[in-house]
Order: C-alpha cells, then sequence, then structure tokens
C-alpha cells in the first residue's frame, strides 16, 4: 500500500467496543468483525476441519486470528449446514483447500415417512452440539459471551431433507413441510432451553441465520408462509428465555423478504447482518431505527480481487452504515473465503481504522 496514514487511537478495547454497540452507545469506531471460521484454522496451520470438530483448537484459532488482524468480537461456533447431523444424517467435514465448511452427506429424511419418523433429538449428544458445548466451556473459561448456535428451522430443515426436496413439498405437500418444521423448532427451542439450564445467569447472545430463504430459492409468498412464523416463533422463544441480544445473519438476496424479517423480534439492541445483495441504505431503512446493520462487503472481491477494490467496497459500506442510528459493524456479506488473500483481510481493517472513527 503506497501511502501509509498515522493511525489513530483506540480508546476502547474490543469488548468495550462491542458492550457499546449493545448498550446502544456510540464506540470510539465501528467494529470489524469479518465474519470468519475456517480461515482462522488455515491461518494458524490446522486442518480447516478443525475449526468444526475440535473445540479447543476452533477456539484457539479464531482467538490467534483475532490478535493478528485486530478485529472485534469473540469466537464463535457454528456452520451453515447444522441441521441434518443433528438429526442423524451424516456430514462431510471439509477435506480439500477448497472446502471451507460441512456440508451434508446423507440427508436423514428425504421422504414424507421419515419425516414421520423423525424423533427430536437429545441436543448433549446431537450432531455438532457435543463440540459447541465444549466450545461454550471455553469461552466461559475466559471469561467471554457464550453464543449459542442457534437452529434457524427454514434452512436446517433444508438440510434434513435436502433444499430441492423441501421445495417440492412446499408446493405439493405443504403439510409435510409444516411437519418437519414444526420437529425443527422444537429442537431449536430445546438447544436454547439446554444452554439457559446449563450456564445459568452467564451472559449469552444467540445466532440464528437464513440462507435458504433467500429469493434465489423461495418467493415472498412462500416465505411468509414456511419462514416466518417459524422463525418468528423462535425469536421470540430465545428472548423471553432471558437471552436479551441476536445477532442475525440474512444471507443471499433477501430484498423481497425484509418487510416479513421486520416483523420479528431481535432483542434490545439485535444484530443483524447482510449480504452484497441487500444495499447497506435498504437494511438502514427496515431495521437501523431499532438494530445494529453489519455487512456487506462481498466475499468473492475479498478472496479473488485486488486489495484496492476490497478497500473501495468498504470505504463506500462505511460511508453508507457509519451513522446507522444504532451502530454499524464491518463485516463479509457471508464467510470469509478460506482462500482469501491475508492482505485483503488487513486492508479491511485498515479502512476502519482510516475511515470508522468517531470524531
Amino acid at each position: 500500500m503506497s501511502e501509509q496514514k498515522k493511525p489513530r487511537q483506540e480508546t476502547m478495547t474490543s469488548a468495550e467496543r462491542m458492550g457499546a454497540i449493545l448498550m446502544r452507545q456510540r464506540p470510539d469506531r465501528i467494529p470489524f468483525m469479518p465474519f470468519i471460521f475456517g480461515y482462522c484454522a488455515r491461518n494458524v496451520g490446522y486442518p480447516i476441519h478443525a475449526v468444526y470438530d475440535d473445540a479447543e483448537k476452533s477456539f484457539w484459532a479464531q482467538m490467534w486470528t483475532a490478535e493478528m488482524y485486530g478485529y472485534d468480537g469473540g469466537a464463535m461456533y457454528g456452520y451453515a449446514s447444522m441441521g441434518g447431523w443433528e438429526f442423524g444424517g451424516e456430514i462431510k467435514m471439509p477435506q480439500s483447500e477448497w472446502e471451507q465448511a460441512p456440508v451434508v452427506k446423507s440427508f436423514p429424511a428425504p421422504t414424507p415417512e421419515a419425516v414421520d419418523a423423525l424423533e427430536i433429538p437429545d441436543v448433549e449428544t446431537a450432531g455438532c452440539y457435543p463440540i459447541a458445548i465444549e466450545f461454550a466451556k471455553m469461552q466461559q473459561k475466559f471469561g467471554m459471551p457464550i453464543m449459542v448456535m442457534g437452529m434457524s428451522p427454514f434452512t436446517s430443515a433444508g438440510n434434513i431433507s435436502e433444499v430441492d426436496v423441501l421445495c417440492r413439498w412446499m408446493m405439493k405437500k405443504p403439510e409435510v413441510a409444516h411437519k418437519l418444521l414444526r420437529k425443527v423448532t422444537i429442537f431449536a427451542k430445546n438447544v436454547i432451553d439446554y444452554f439457559i439450564e446449563h450456564f445459568p445467569n452467564y451472559p449469552m447472545m444467540a445466532f440464528t441465520g437464513e440462507a435458504t430463504s433467500a429469493n434465489q430459492i423461495i418467493s415472498p409468498k412462500q416465505f411468509e408462509e414456511f419462514v416466518l412464523p417459524y422463525m418468528k416463533e423462535f425469536h421470540d422463544y430465545i428472548l423471553q428465555s432471558g437471552i436479551r441480544n441476536i445477532f442475525c445473519h440474512i444471507c443471499g438476496e433477501q430484498n423481497l423478504n425484509l418487510p416479513y424479517w421486520a416483523q420479528m423480534e431481535y432483542g434490545d439492541p439485535g444484530i443483524l447482518s447482510f449480504g452484497h445483495e441487500v444495499d447497506l441504505t435498504t437494511a438502514i431503512k427496515y431495521f437501523g431505527d431499532k438494530h445494529a446493520i453489519a455487512g456487506n462487503i462481498e466475499p468473492q472481491i475479498i478472496q479473488n480481487r485486488p486489495w484496492q477494490e476490497v478497500y473501495e467496497l468498504c470505504r463506500i459500506a462505511i460511508e453508507k452504515a457509519k451513522d446507522a442510528p444504532s451502530g454499524y459493524l464491518l463485516m463479509a456479506g457471508c464467510e470469509v473465503p478460506v482462500q482469501a488473500p491475508p492482505y485483503n483481510i488487513y486492508v479491511m481493517k485498515k479502512a476502519v481504522m482510516d475511515l470508522g472513527f468517531y470524531d
């Protein structure tokens, strides 16, 4: 980078900065929370799958990478394909240098009969949750808030039946889709109950996310029937349980669904993150008065394009969202790719240091 500016002096720690966002106060600068998992394992010399199948390695890979880049937010555990393993299917952990997250290998309920037979799992032994529980113990040991990985009903249902099967059921056998969504929602609530019971009176935030509900896959009308009621019920349950804040990643092309997302609760405040498909100005219009906004730097640009383009996207995002009424966090629009050039992540932090301070 040809021009070096004298860095601004931070006046808050990362924990204080995130705390300010959650207390509706203005931090010293916008937080930088990159949304980064598999990259962290690769960054510290672990195989990528370690961030998903080894709680201790996952925790430290994330903590060491945060130390290296100086970004905000704590370590967290989870991945987008949750549901399949937890309900009795099989997953494949990432093995090649280009694979960055687990994928479902064998779907546990691809037929209506299998949905009928599907039993609600025991949280303590279901799929990745033994790892997630050990990860939460690491967070507790080091005095960090626990991020409870909530299973968003619709995306999780697609990971149980397979997405194309779920889509056919929505059109031809809606009662089967609803039955599956009901079972997933029951389990998702049980997960919240488990963490509340086993980590009593400990600070927590819940993470939810929806990718399968994007408009590349379903229509707004289908969202209203098959996503909204279950996701709203789940969010209400989280908040009624005593968890005060929800971090919700609204993934992909969701513009036509935003009026329905706006009918849900996210806490006081929530943090809502968006992909590059949703303009930050639009996100602020729908949610910014009540909730912090995060996003939305396109991951493929972080991986494939020169640092100058990454920096420019960050500049534009900061310019649009820095003064969002309830706060803004610079973040990738989805997970940072494992093969992203390290310098491109550095320039995201540099953009925050150059442009993100509140004077």
